[in-house]
């Protein structure tokens, strides 16, 4: 997948994220004011396929699904931080968003073209040919965000789609 970066810093809060004042509104709503504290033309100018990048503790504080959904509103492809809060990695995963751990990601400009290869765990920096080596998500948790989160994913299972992987 390809996109343009958006960069942040650390500590990225689910309340930058989903702010609450926009909470009981629709996700829509919400979506147009999704990282507006931190960057205010975020919502307006992110396009579907673009990546967000952050620094360490990405998505801290509450345990708000609304943080992961707003993102995916807006087309948001994957988050790829230094490090994630427990609870919105989780979340991500388990609606869909792809998350990943990636040391060096402050260190791509921002507005770069990427190109991510979710498989092979590399960003790529079109105009650059730079690599970053991200950390592999196991198989059965890309096939599950690429089914489109935790539920689809189940449903497909269900009725009879990809056969659940055994582990011992």
């Amino acid at each position: 997948m390809s996109g343009l970066a958006w960069l942040f810093g650390d500590n990225i809060d689910t309340d930058a994220l989903a702010p609450g004042l926009y909470m009981k509104g629709s996700m829509a709503e919400l979506a147009k004011h999704c990282l507006e504290a931190v960057e205010p033309r975020f919502a307006a100018d992110v396009r579907p396929g673009d990546i967000v990048l952050g620094g360490r503790n990405f998505g801290m504080g509450s345990s708000r699904e609304q943080a992961v959904m707003a993102l995916h509103e807006l087309g948001v492809h994957a988050v790829l931080a230094e490090s994630f809060a427990g609870i919105f990695y989780r979340n991500a995963l388990n609606l869909g968003l792809l998350a990943m751990v990636c040391p060096t990601a402050r260190q791509v400009a921002p507005g770069a073209a990427l190109r991510l290869d979710a498989r092979a765990a590399i960003l790529e920096e079109l105009a650059t040919g730079r690599r970053h080596a991200c950390e592999a998500l196991p198989p059965h948790l890309l096939d599950m965000i690429e089914a489109g989160g935790l539920l689809p994913h189940l449903e497909q299972r269900l009725r009879g789609g990809k056969p659940a992987e055994v582990r011992p």
